[in-house]
């Protein structure tokens, strides 16, 4: 579950899907979450688990940027849903990074939370989209606030990289690696074809992102010991394998992620904003509807796996690995979902190449090993 704790944010990043793309319903929305959604949420909760009696729940604090709502108000929204939730909750924070400070760290401590920061390599790269609204860089504040995270290795989820394929991409990665992150996820810039993303469409040929992300794949792969987590490639490799995968840009999985909005709204993946205005949202929340409601509603039962798929798609030999890529990415007026990806080329190519390295080093062990036995 995202929950909303605050709805605005202290930077202006130019590729924000919540404020830069279709859906502006944050302008009809409180800034920060009231006490009252928190607890609404938190009794829904309580119903839930009583009823499903789920192993555990996963709550993530985003915005905007949650640290708006502060140390205190963290700390109370942590504390009210811990208290009232009869199974283990873990929490995460998705932050910019800029107000991490000691007041924070004894927050996330308290609370246990991991912490996920936003960061697109160095300062030059960073600076070029995450911005503050007078034009001022952000990866100072955010340096610093990693250097802080940096010290608390059960605190330190990772680092979440927006790609821009005219940032030299073996220097993005390294310039990452320099703040150690245990896990780091590539998100391709969203986009869909009403609203295509830099260098990508129905008029522009070319891999521009396969071809940033297998330079960033090899420069990974090839290291002589392993140096961080790249969920995207792990994931890739762990679908060709038989697997399943954990990134929600590849694979058939359905997504399950409930999203509550700062006035209660309860809506689906935060990255259908993308597609229009209101493209998140169901007409529930937590006031009206408890979590049985929720998972009952068609946002989260309609098609899912190949049967989500258009035609093109479904016949495509990388399906069940590249799984249509992210469902917002499909998007066009008129048609809706029922599209490849606008970054299809990218995946298509992408998927090959692992599976080329994955085959040719699968051989060498395979004949090693004949070798070995004679």
């Amino acid at each position: 579950m995202l929950l909303k704790i605050h709805g605005r944010c202290n930077l202006k990043c130019d590729y924000c899907y919540i404020y830069e793309h279709a859906d502006q319903s944050w302008r009809r929305r409180p800034a920060a979450m009231p006490e009252a959604v928190i607890a609404q949420t938190a009794h829904r909760l309580r119903e839930y688990a009583a009823e499903h009696r789920p192993p555990g729940l996963e709550i993530v604090f985003h915005g905007g940027e949650p640290l708006l709502a502060g140390p205190g108000g963290l700390d109370r929204a942590a504390t009210v849903l811990r208290d009232a939730v009869p199974v283990p909750l873990s929490f995460v924070v998705q932050t910019n990074g800029t107000l991490i400070n000691d007041e924070f760290l004894q927050v996330f401590r308290r609370h246990g939370f991991r912490v996920g920061v936003s960061l697109d390599g160095g300062e030059r790269a960073t600076d070029r989209h995450r911005r503050y609204a007078d034009g001022r860089g952000s990866f100072g504040l955010v340096r610093r606030g990693l250097d802080l995270l940096r010290a608390e290795a059960d605190l330190y989820a990772g680092v979440l990289c927006t790609i821009d394929v005219d940032n030299d991409p073996v220097e993005v990665y390294e310039d990452l690696l320099r703040f150690s992150p245990p896990r780091l996820d590539l998100l391709l810039p969203h986009g869909t074809w009403d609203s295509p993303p830099p260098r990508r469409g129905p008029d522009q040929a070319g891999t521009p992102y396969a071809d940033w992300l297998i330079a960033v794949f090899d420069r990974w792969y090839d290291a002589p010991s392993r140096e961080t987590s790249i969920r995207l490639f792990e994931s890739i490799c762990d679908l060709l394998l038989g697997g399943r995968g954990e990134s929600e840009v590849v694979g058939l999985a359905r997504n399950m992620t409930v999203t509550i909005e700062p006035d209660g709204s309860i809506g689906h993946n935060d990255f259908f904003k993308i597609t229009m205005d209101g493209g998140a949202e169901t007409g529930l929340d937590v006031f009206t509807h408890g979590f049985g409601d929720v998972l009952a509603h068609p946002a989260w039962n309609g098609p899912a796996g190949l049967d989500a798929l258009c035609a093109a798609c479904r016949s495509c030999p990388a399906v069940r690995v590249c799984g249509g890529g992210l469902p917002a990415h499909r998007f066009r007026s008129g048609s809706g979902l029922d599209n490849p990806s606008v970054y299809c080329p990218d995946l298509f190519a992408l998927v090959a190449h692992v599976r080329r390295r994955l085959v040719a080093d699968l051989e060498r062990l395979r004949a090693a090993k004949a070798g070995a036995a004679a």
